[in-house]
């Protein structure tokens, strides 16, 4: 079963890599306000999981400078599940006045993104 998960992830980042959305282009003004807002925003991910794919592919086509976060990592997984409360990719933790909020699956996240920043 590892082997097949493995060669599917490979496959999935590289139909991903070839078909990669364009990043929406905006004046370097409007670009520094957007990023001042990302920057409360992680995204926890697997790299090759097709729901995170699929998140990033949303963060690109609008142009978001979000960090990305692997949660494979046992310090990450560990935070991930003490503060966010399970082990579940996409997750997407939002920093704002203070309280932090973590919002899960892929189809949540992209219509977040997509009413916030477009």
């Amino acid at each position: 079963m590892f082997i097949i998960r493995w060669i599917l992830g490979r496959i999935i980042l590289l139909l991903n890599f070839i078909f990669s959305p364009k990043k929406l282009k905006r004046d370097n003004q409007a670009q520094a306000v957007i990023d001042a807002q990302t920057k409360s925003l992680q995204l926890y991910q697997y790299q090759a999981c097709p729901f995170c794919v699929k998140v990033r592919r949303t963060i690109r086509r609008n142009g978001l400078n979000i960090t990305t976060v692997d949660a494979k990592q046992e310090s990450n997984k560990a935070e991930l599940l003490a503060q966010g409360g399970k082990v579940q990719v996409p997750c997407l933790r939002i920093e704002e006045n203070n309280q932090v909020t973590w919002m899960y699956e892929s189809a949540n996240i992209n219509n977040y993104l997509n009413e916030r920043f477009v």
